[in-house]
């Protein structure tokens, strides 16, 4: 009896269980359907009408079965999949009427475009009437002032003509009358011309002559000014006040005076050397020393004869010193640079003039 009894309470409350779990696996279910039914894209059809019983609802048929209670298990699923499809058909039923308004809708809108379409059509129709009337009265209007502006024309061009021929007349009349004042100021002007053109070569002659003798004037005087300047530079003494500069000149020159003084007399000793020695008995001319010797014996008076001359110069250099012109150039009478009359005693041209030679 115990077992008897308890087993259909444990069936009464499997199936309250199993009736929860109905309504939790349905309650989804009609949210999907809501959303279904508010798109527009998804059917009517397509929302579940009936909400599938869970794993557990089944488990309750199959454990109440050996009792009494498996009458008021199986009731209990089928009031819910009963509400189920009534939702279901209602959402479905919902879910048509909207696709039926908004297929109207689009019918409405269709229709609404197509009489606007029409009624376009209709302005641009009459648009294109009113611009092809519009083009022909400008067409006409034009004709007209087109044949308005040739009569015009004409006209114009008649008093053009008849001006011309007047103007042409007047024309002919000025240019005879003007050929004939041409050829009188012509004639008048080669007159002038032939009297400007004497005037004109004498003036000419004369100012030429007179050129030639300003000319003439300005060259005597540059000579007469290069003259003097060919004196004053000639006479010229360019260190004659720096008395310090000619004393150290005197000194070179003196001190240059007395090595070339040495040098002569070593040169004339060397001369008379090769003298005697080509006097002397064994002196042999057929061995070819009597050449060397002689060639010897001329460069030797050569630079004898070069030294002497040296002597000389620097005695005008003295000369020059003391008188103080030395240091002016003979060729261009400028004054030498004292560098120059430092490194070479004596010396008598600027670098200028020894180079030009």
């Amino acid at each position: 009896m115990t077992a008897s009894h308890a087993s259909p309470k444990k069936a009464v409350t499997k199936a309250a269980k199993a009736t929860t779990v109905a309504k939790k696996s349905a309650a989804p279910s009609r949210a999907a359907v809501a959303k279904k039914t508010t798109s527009k894209a998804a059917p009517a059809k397509k929302a579940p009408a009936k909400a599938a019983p869970s794993k557990k609802a089944t488990t309750a048929k199959k454990v109440a079965a050996p009792g009494k209670t498996v009458g008021t298990a199986k009731k209990v699923p089928s009031t819910v999949s009963a509400a189920a499809k009534a939702k279901a058909a209602a959402a479905a039923k919902a879910q048509r009427e909207r696709e039926a308004k908004a297929a109207a809708a689009k019918k409405a809108a269709a229709a609404k475009a197509k009489v606007a379409a029409a009624a376009k059509a209709q302005r641009e129709r009459e648009a294109k009437a009113v611009a092809k009337e519009r083009e022909a009265k400008a067409k006409a209007a034009a004709k007209e002032r087109e044949a308005k502006a040739k009569a015009a024309a004409k006209e114009r061009e008649a008093k053009a003509k008849a001006a011309a021929k007047e103007h042409e007349i007047q024309r002919k009349a000025r240019e005879r009358a003007a050929i004939e004042a041409k050829k009188q100021r012509e004639v008048e002007a080669k007159k002038k011309a032939i009297e400007a053109e004497r005037l004109r070569k004498q003036r000419e002659i004369e100012r030429r002559n007179l050129e030639e003798l300003k000319r003439q004037e300005r060259r005597e005087l540059e000579e007469r000014k290069r003259q003097e300047a060919l004196e004053r530079k000639m006479h010229s003494k360019p260190y004659a006040t720096d008395t310090a500069f000619l004393a150290e000149l005197r000194d070179l020159l003196l001190e240059a005076q007395t090595v070339t003084a040495m040098q002569i007399t070593v040169l004339e000793n060397a001369v008379n050397d090769l003298l005697e020695g080509r006097e002397r008995p064994e002196y042999d001319e057929e061995d070819g020393s009597s050449a060397g010797s002689d060639y010897d014996r001329d460069q030797l008076k050569m630079q004898l004869d070069n030294e002497r001359l040296k002597t000389e110069l620097i005695d005008v250099a003295l000369a020059r010193v003391q008188d103080g012109s030395y240091g002016r150039c003979d060729s261009c009478f400028e004054p030498i640079a004292k560098d120059r009359l430092r490194a070479q005693v004596p010396v008598f041209t600027c670098v200028t003039c020894r180079a030009n030679g």
